[in-house]
């Protein structure tokens, strides 16, 4: 049966034609596993089934589930970026980036062909020319927060009644400034229009607009002596001078512009979008996208030399930009003059040329390395950082989902309990120097900051994260229920005192290491020095997301949408977070020691009244002579020392 299968795929390899379009590749179950585009489809999809060993693992484990592939032929290949974009989005393929749940993204729409328009939720851009929308948004709470605040600051009618203009009495809205009624006749066809009008340019970010015209109606109020209009016509300039203010001002440039953010880690990402109308950070939103990992980082070593950049295993860090840029635009209602990027996109040109289509204009991909349009991407990147970790901190805190994740935790690795307690251990050095461990400690799936540790490597010379691994878990589980006799004051006792530590009485249901096989037997071997074996333990290897465990020859690999994945990947990330930020104290610390501990004369009283003075050894080469001088403690002559030392 294997052997018609590959036989039936080869003769479809045979059949590929050498023209532009869309190739879609799918499981033995039928399901569409990637969708992929091509100048050249021939050459494109026969290099999934050439040698495997140069592939990514992603794309690896894609080709071992091809059991069968399709294709449809296009005129260019600008078509055949609308159309991959369009089938990614109906079928959500698991290899492919995507936008999670993109197909129901709510927009705001306005039904112009309705005498008396609304303003509405829709889950559909129907773009006929009848209607205007505004979208897509990220969530239904951030297009319903947007909805409440034109309601509050535009009269325009939330009723869905037929407007006949012979209703007895308009309903509450109308007393508190609301609607002006339509309803019973209490305004003009041309008025409620105006209002509509209003929304459309405040929704477009042309604030300044709605206000001039407000303040021109107010006026004309005024001198007709209709003060009662006039004020309500003023306390709406207000508000809307109020939302318009708090959109800062984000460039000095009056160019429509789309400003992208992009924060990735393990199969997640986040982008964060900012809105600038005339200038105005109108509205940001953010996006969460689906199927990245495997993709390389932006500054991520390459194991081998990059392969050629029309083959299946390419994936640049621009792809997981480009992928959201196609998806995001193919369904958005308007197109900026300028989109500013994190990292140039893949096929950068031909998106840009497909997008200045869609505008009828040109619009400009940019990807800025310096002055205000980076300071303004920088800004886009840091929120999409920040929603990244909320999200985590969200999955944390969701009990059912973390206790979830413990059990499947505890059945993959045969553990004999749940692991209500979980300890993770990780090593940062630079070639042996500034050497220190951490360890983090997850109590029932949640992170326990009061409990966890670092350490200063002390008995290991040298780079060897195996010996520097063992001396950490050493220290820990020596410690552990060795409180010290109460009123002892001897020397070593004393010693003991200090060194013990009440939490390390109590010991874990499973060890973590930042590692892989060689990590997971060096923390054993310490682990039955020390009588402690009976402690299940494991090892994950970043690499390829790999869990190792004693007495297993081959790896645990956990199914990348896993409940436990994802909760060993944050323990994991958390240790080498706590451990590179200990890394980078010790280093600094180290270094401005070194510089002043190698000046004759200068001692630890000196150096800290320099650091006390000047703050860092950076603002000491700085200041003149003079200054070094008048710190107390020194002379002339060992300030001139200490300026020849740096």
């Amino acid at each position: 049966m294997e052997s018609t299968s590959a036989d039936s795929l080869q003769a479809q390899l045979k059949a590929l034609p050498s023209r532009a379009g869309v190739y879609i590749m799918r499981n033995g179950a039928g399901d569409v596993i990637y969708v992929g585009k091509a100048a050249n489809l021939r050459s494109r999809v026969r290099s999934y089934f050439g040698s495997p060993h140069s592939f990514e693992p992603k794309t690896r484990r894609l080709v071992e589930q091809i059991a069968d592939f399709e294709f449809i032929v296009t005129d260019s290949a600008q078509e055949a970026l609308i159309l991959e974009a369009t089938l990614v989005k109906r079928h959500q393929p698991f290899f492919n980036v995507r936008l999670k749940d993109d197909k129901h993204y709510p927009y705001l729409k306005i039904d112009l062909a309705d005498p008396w328009p609304r303003v509405e939720i829709t889950r559909r851009a129907q773009l006929d020319g009848g209607s205007r929308y505004f979208g897509p948004y990220a969530s239904a709470s951030s297009v319903r927060r947007t909805l409440d605040l034109v309601k509050k600051l535009f009269p325009w009618r939330s009723c869905t009644k037929a407007i006949t203009g012979s209703d007895p009495r308009p309903c509450l809205d109308y007393y508190i400034h609301r609607c002006i009624a339509p309803c019973s006749g209490y305004c003009t066809k041309e008025e409620y229009d105006s209002v509509i009008r209003q929304v459309i340019l405040f929704l477009e970010g042309r604030a300044d607009k709605v206000i001039r015209e407000l303040r021109q109606k107010m006026e004309e109020a005024a001198e007709g002596w209709e003060f009662e209009r006039a004020a309500v016509l003023r306390d709406q300039i207000r508000a809307v001078e109020q939302v318009s203010e708090r959109q800062a001002m984000a460039t000095t440039e009056f160019i429509d512009t789309d400003v992208f953010g992009l924060a990735r880690e393990d199969n997640q990402a986040c982008v964060q979008v900012f809105f600038i109308r005339a200038g105005k950070v109108i509205g940001r939103d953010t996006f969460t996208l689906e199927g990245v990992s495997d993709e390389p980082g932006e500054h991520a070593p390459e194991a081998h030399p990059p392969p050629k950049a029309d083959s299946p295993q390419a994936k640049p860090p621009a792809e997981v930009m480009a992928s959201f840029l196609k998806q995001f635009y193919q369904s958005a209602t308007y197109v900026p003059q300028r989109i500013l990027l994190p990292c140039r996109a893949s096929e950068a040109p031909l998106i840009q040329a497909w997008l200045s289509q869609m505008r009828g204009r040109k619009t400009a991909l940019v990807a800025p390395q310096r002055g205000e349009k980076r300071r303004l991407v920088a800004m886009a990147e840091e929120n999409a950082h920040e929603a990244l970790r909320m999200m985590r901190a969200k999955w944390l805190a969701d009990t059912g989902k973390t206790r979830a994740a413990l059990e499947e935790l505890q059945e993959e690795l045969n553990l004999p309990a749940l692991p209500q307690r979980i300890e993770c251990y990780d090593i940062s050095n630079i070639m042996g120097t500034s050497a220190v461990g951490s360890m983090v400690v997850f109590l029932e799936g949640r992170p326990r900051p009061p409990e966890y540790r670092r350490f200063r490597i002390k008995t290991v010379a040298g780079a060897n994260d195996y010996a520097m691994l063992q001396e950490v878990l050493r220290r820990r589980f020596k410690r552990a229920g060795k409180a010290p006799a109460r009123g002892s004051t001897s020397s070593p006792r004393a010693q003991e005192a200090a060194d013990y530590d009440e939490s390390f009485d109590t010991m874990p249901d499973l060890v973590m290491v930042d590692g892989g096989k060689g990590q997971l037997n060096a923390a054993l071997d310490v682990m039955r020095d020390l009588g402690v074996a009976h402690i299940p333990a494991a090892g994950l290897a970043k690499q390829q997301e790999e869990l190792f465990v004693q007495d297993m020859a081959e790896p645990i690999v956990l199914p990348r949408t896993s409940q436990a994945l994802y909760l060993v990947q944050r323990i994991r990330d958390e240790a080498h977070r706590f451990a590179i930020t200990y890394h980078r104290k010790v280093r600094q610390k180290r270094s401005v020691q070194s510089a002043l501990d190698a000046i004759p004369g200068i001692g630890p009283k000196r150096k800290r009244a320099l650091l006390r003075k000047f703050g860092s050894v950076q603002r000491l080469r700085e200041a003149t002579l003079d200054d070094i001088a008048a710190t107390p403690g020194f002379t002339r002559a060992l300030a001139e020392r200490v300026r020849e030392g740096l």
